[in-house]
């Protein structure tokens, strides 16, 4: 029984260590697979910067602005702009979703993975209601312009706040510092909002009689100094030394 009893151990002894040799992995392979498997991590982050992060919100304000132009032609540039930019685009999205798919472990277990797929089925729904449009006057085409603008607004900013997520994941998996193209997205986007804004308030701006820091007196400001009211408190007013 001895015999038998060390043959036993030894042959199980032999199988555990085929296992752990099948397990471990070969010499320099992990090297050479984190090396190659960087180069894809940042190629998708570019995709996914040049797709989400610049040229839908660049689209967005193009169309913005195409709202206040009243010539035809500029218009026309504008709307076909807009509609180029965004299927660059989506085809940048979906080059970066691919080489997500083919090589990276898509398990779903961060919170980047998971707004990823969401926002990927999304943007391939986003063109389709584009192609769709209505023509003006016809009824549906109010809740075509609300659908569509309320789905592109939003992956554009769900997409951003994603990026984030994809900056932070890789962080903690290299334990490299992205700050510096943190700051850099983020004054982009700061850019682009307030460009955004300006040009929504432009109008307003030149009627408040300011424009580019030449400070200017508007008819509202002539009527104020003239208003009895004025002079009364005037006179209650200190002199400034």
């Amino acid at each position: 029984m001895s015999g038998y009893t060390v043959l036993v151990f030894f042959c199980c002894k032999l199988r555990l260590g085929e296992r752990m040799l099948k397990s471990a992995p070969a010499p320099h392979s992990s090297v050479k697979f984190t090396t190659e498997l960087s180069f894809q991590v940042k190629l998708h982050a570019f995709l996914l910067w040049a797709s989400i992060g610049f040229l839908m919100p660049v689209g967005i304000l193009i169309i913005r602005i195409s709202n206040r132009v009243q010539c035809g032609r500029r218009l026309k540039f504008l709307f076909y702009s807009h509609v180029i930019l965004q299927m660059s685009a989506v085809l940048l999205a979906t080059g970066a979703a691919v080489l997500s798919v083919r090589n990276f472990d898509n398990s779903f277990s961060n919170t980047h993975q998971r707004m990823g797929l969401g926002i990927y089925g999304f943007i391939l729904v986003q063109p389709l209601i584009g192609f769709l449009r209505p023509h003006r006057g016809v009824k549906l085409r109010s809740i075509w312009y609300t659908t569509h603008w309320l789905l592109g607004t939003a992956i554009s900013i769900i997409g951003i706040i994603n990026i984030y997520f994809g900056l932070n994941a890789y962080e903690k998996k290299t334990s490299k510092s992205l700050r510096i193209w943190t700051l850099l997205f983020t004054a982009q986007l700061v850019i682009i909002a307030s460009i955004y804004l300006l040009q929504d308030r432009w109008d307003y701006i030149k009627k408040q009689g300011v424009i580019m820091g030449d400070e200017q007196i508007s008819p509202s400001d002539i009527q104020l100094i003239n208003s009895p009211r004025s002079h009364t408190n005037n006179k209650d007013l200190p002199s400034m030394p």
